[in-house]
């Protein structure tokens, strides 16, 4: 069985493993799954990946994923125009959406400030986030980016940039998560708990 391999197999595999989390084994979990499926079923597992590519692009608003002009958020008439959650990932507004509480707008960067990976904030959508704030509407801008050293430091750019607009910049508070035990939290969250305590 020396040099036994199938190459559209092993195509299919090295494709699956370039899948963020998914390793040699589970890769071949999944190639093995489609090859098993109906030829219709293949068939539309794959269109729904090519019209994805094809129909989905970034609000011309907020820069989150849409397949429209605008995404729900940016059409919707009720949301509060004066306040901007800046989030790195479309995930993160999926998130903030389940939550139901959040009722104002959002703005994607998709990714953070990261010299160590030629990250910088030309990579960023950081041009549409200071052409939202020209007109005088936005009066917060909520920098609900990651927690990372990252996250970290494209919050306090973008801060620097917004504070002279006369615009007020906060962050998102960050402490120790319902369920947790104080013993295992790190000095960092335990003095972003304690930063960010609220009155009871």
């Amino acid at each position: 069985m020396a040099g036994y391999h199938v190459a559209p197999l092993e195509k299919l595999v090295e494709q699956f493993e370039q899948l963020p989390g998914i390793g040699n084994k589970t890769a071949q979990r999944l190639a093995y799954f489609v090859l098993n499926l109906p030829k219709e079923r293949a068939q539309a597992f794959a269109d729904a990946i090519l019209t994805a590519h094809e129909k989905i692009h970034y609000c011309k608003v907020c820069c989150n994923l849409t397949d429209g002009e605008l995404c729900p958020v940016c059409r919707d008439e009720s949301r509060d125009r004066s306040v901007i959650c800046v989030v790195e990932d479309p995930r993160d507004v999926f998130a903030f959406e389940r939550t139901h509480e959040f009722k104002a707008t959002y703005h994607v960067l998709h990714g953070a400030i990261s010299p160590l990976s030629g990250i910088g904030p030309d990579q960023l959508c950081i041009k549409e986030l200071l052409a939202r704030v020209q007109d005088g509407t936005v009066k917060e801008v909520i920098m609900a980016t990651n927690p990372t050293v990252e996250g970290e430091a494209t919050a306090m750019y973008l801060s620097r940039l917004l504070k002279p607009l006369g615009i007020k910049v906060t962050r998102l508070a960050y402490g120790i998560p319902v369920g947790g035990d104080l013993e295992y939290a790190d000095e960092v969250t335990l003095s972003r708990a304690i930063e960010g305590r609220s009155e009871m």
